[in-house]
């Protein structure tokens, strides 16, 4: 069900060409620092992938692909993607990519059956990204750095976009906070994790959640995650579960948290037999993807994706992603958004 925040006095810094030509500025100039902070080389990467092959991430197990038949194929089906983060860990394979290198790849999706509002669209386009790691970097500590990389190319655009649009000023801090989902869960004891998810971000104005997939104290998950790309379920050194996250900034437009990356070192076999045992997914151990891990034919590996909208949208102080992309919204929300200062493109 679609759900809209119109925020109060709401109206936009900048008009369409402007807001154009910041889109095109922070998108080149974003790319370029996260591919020299990560040493990432561009690919190209697919719009769909065959169905059957455990390619295709299934983000919360629930949402269905947009499937279609292939006419030269004998009616193969084939699936829009939601996201490219089993595939790119193929792609470092099949590239031959060393440790410490990786690739990214502008990845454009469509999710049928997202939940539309401020911050979610039919149409998904994000940076996704994979790095080859070695064995002794599967640890939080590794994981912290490559987050911290990655807040410092997100740091460095907010202040191009200032350096293009004056009024627009910076609001992130210099330092990313981290905390551990089971920490922030006793933080907040009464609240729900996105309530948890707002008030750490409000505090802190940037924080990074680690631990997402993986069962919490009180019986429930911050948040779903798949069994077989990141790896939610290692015990680390520090005996916290998981090696994965989620970056969040505080967007003073919304007055809410906004997610602008999920990201995480990858399952090793151990993790991935584990993660589907847990999920009751043990069938997929046949799969293309699963069996290529299996035989160790895929290098270990972090990756993550970047929202290339949603990024824009907090660098540009817009209230809704339909200023940023165009895409397809209730008629409803069309006109409410109107009314309240937002003009969907």
């Amino acid at each position: 069900m679609s759900y809209l925040i119109k925020p109060t006095g709401y109206k936009a810094w900048l008009n369409l060409p402007q807001t154009e030509m910041g889109i095109k500025k922070i998108k080149d100039f974003f790319q370029q620092n996260l591919s020299s902070e990560l040493r990432l080389r561009r690919v190209t990467a697919p719009l769909f992938v065959l169905k059957g092959m455990g390619i295709n991430d299934d983000l919360n197990g629930t949402e269905r692909p947009v499937t279609f038949p292939i006419k030269d194929l004998g009616d193969c089906k084939a699936e829009i993607v939601h996201s490219l983060a089993k595939w790119k860990r193929l792609t470092l394979a099949d590239y031959h990519i060393e440790k410490g290198y990786g690739i990214y790849t502008d990845m454009n999706a469509i999710r049928s059956d997202e939940e539309l509002g401020n911050l979610h669209s039919l149409y998904v386009d994000q940076w996704d990204w994979e790095r080859v790691m070695s064995a002794d970097q599967r640890n939080v500590k590794f994981l912290k750095e490559i987050v911290q990389r990655i807040y410092a190319a997100m740091v460095r655009t907010e202040y191009l976009v200032y350096e293009m649009f004056p009024a627009i000023r910076p609001v992130l801090p210099q330092d990313i906070f981290f905390i551990h989902s089971e920490e922030l869960l006793q933080k907040y004891p009464t609240f729900t994790p996105k309530e948890r998810e707002d008030a750490i971000t409000k505090e802190h104005g940037a924080a990074f959640i680690i631990g997402i997939g993986n069962q919490l104290s009180n019986g429930e998950k911050h948040d779903g995650r798949a069994p077989d790309y990141d790896d939610w379920s290692t015990v680390a050194e520090n005996g916290q579960v998981g090696l994965n996250g989620d970056l969040l900034v505080w967007d003073n437009i919304l007055n809410h948290s906004m997610e602008l990356s999920s990201m995480g070192i990858r399952v090793n076999k151990e993790a991935l037999l584990r993660q589907l045992k847990i999920c009751h997914a043990e069938e997929r151990e046949k799969l293309y993807f699963h069996q290529r891990l299996l035989n160790d034919e895929l290098p270990l590996s972090i990756g993550g994706g970047i929202g290339q909208s949603r990024l824009c949208m907090f660098y540009l102080r817009k209230a809704h992603i339909g200023e940023i992309q165009a895409s397809i919204w209730p008629e409803e929300m069309r006109r409410e958004a109107r009314d309240a200062g937002m003009y969907l493109i």
